[in-house]
């Protein structure tokens, strides 16, 4: 008598649920080898399998595994079976007349972020989020009338930057050669919604995909990120991502700062500039950027000028003045534009670029301080802003 051929189920190869594949978007080298593996990869082809995989990805742009040529048709059908390749939804998109572009992307649990792409004569520079919100609640700052909803993960956050891509038609066709199309987007600004080093993690983890050679291939002198001083982070930053860092610095005593940038009462002016210092050598770049926006009668006075040339004396710096971009309700309005001269000139005067930021975008809300996402546009009043920063 034959014995009947019984088959374990859990051997047979089943597509998993949409919501329990796991998106291969956003995962370092090293986990992406351990999910392959756990699912079926052998271990001796996993590291080709990675830069096979990785190449189509961030290379290429490609997110349909049926179009991964160079894998055999039963290896796609599996990587269909247990993965996907998502990154967030682009749910609008503004341009500007002078060609800045809005973009208002969607991720997971329906939160909304805005990214910017601001084209310029020599670069193209895209501005990315890090969080949903802010907890900062910077006063000048429309994105710090939100309040922090999530972090985002280092999918969304190298997500964004795909989206534009897609958008601006940037990855190489089939047949060219990976820097044969025009790069469109040269630099990457973590200046968007959050403060990046309150999810670090994520952000290192996303920004080693932009700057693997591999990929996006972006270099560490061609990404910038932006603080508002969270000290301790500081350090690392240098030593696991080595990016340029831009702080955002916006008073010249603990007073005023204490209003406009309140991590300040944590970590203070003196202790801020203390971290700075180390920062150029730990991490091999050049300079600190200092940004400074520029309000009519709370810091744009001479002795302000005098005072910041003061502080960062012995800190290789630059120092980008900032013309406020006014929002609505905002307790402050922009100073004078011969004021920002006047301190442009004085700080010039004491041997450091201060160039005064052209303000682009302003018409589709899209400058420096006014983002935030559209399902969080509530207002507060005038009266309720002006009362949580000190003035009125």
């Amino acid at each position: 008598m034959t014995t009947p051929i019984t088959q374990d189920l859990m051997t047979i190869p089943r597509k998993l649920p949409a919501g329990d594949r796991i998106n291969l978007v956003g995962l370092t080298r090293d986990r992406l080898r351990e999910v392959l593996v756990e699912h079926g990869t052998p271990e001796k082809q996993a590291k080709m399998r990675v830069g096979q995989i990785w190449q189509w990805i961030y290379q290429w742009g490609v997110r349909d595994f049926d179009a991964m040529t160079n894998l055999s048709k039963a290896y796609r059908r599996d990587l269909s079976d247990a993965f996907t390749i998502e990154i967030p939804e682009l749910v609008s998109k503004q341009v500007s007349a002078d060609g800045t572009r809005k973009y208002l992307v969607r991720i997971t649990g329906g939160h909304e972020v805005e990214v910017v792409y601001i084209p310029e004569s020599d670069r193209g520079t895209l501005c990315i989020s890090s969080q949903v919100g802010c907890t900062l609640t910077c006063s000048f700052c429309h994105t710090g009338t939100q309040k922090l909803v999530r972090n985002l993960t280092a999918g969304e956050i190298i997500g964004q930057v795909m989206l534009a891509r897609d958008d601006l038609n940037e990855w190489p066709r089939q047949g060219e050669a990976a820097g044969e199309r025009p790069r469109l987007i040269s630099n990457i600004v973590l200046m968007g919604m959050g403060e990046p080093l309150y999810n670090f993690d994520n952000v290192r983890d996303a920004m080693k995909i932009a700057m693997d050679g591999e990929g996006i291939s972006l270099s560490r002198r061609r990404i910038t990120l932006s603080t508002s001083g969270v000290v301790p982070e500081i350090t690392k930053t240098a030593e696991e991502i080595g990016c340029l860092l831009a702080v955002s610095f916006h008073a010249t005593t603990d007073e005023v700062r204490d209003t406009l940038v309140p991590i300040n009462k944590k970590w203070n002016i003196e202790t801020l500039l203390d971290a700075l210092r180390a920062y150029p050598k730990l991490s091999n770049s050049e300079r600190i950027t200092f940004e400074y926006v520029m309000l009519k009668g709370v810091n744009d006075s001479d002795a302000d000028a005098r005072r910041l040339v003061k502080l960062i004396s012995g800190i290789p710096a630059k120092i980008n003045l900032i013309p406020f971009n006014e929002w609505p309700g905002s307790p402050y309005v922009r100073s004078d534009w011969d004021r920002i001269e006047a301190f442009s000139d004085i700080i010039y005067k004491a041997g450091y670029a201060s160039p005064i930021r052209t303000p682009r975008g302003e018409d589709i809300m899209a400058a420096c301080g006014q983002l935030k996402s559209a399902s969080e546009r509530a207002r507060k009043p005038r009266r309720q802003i002006e009362a949580e920063a000190g003035i009125g």
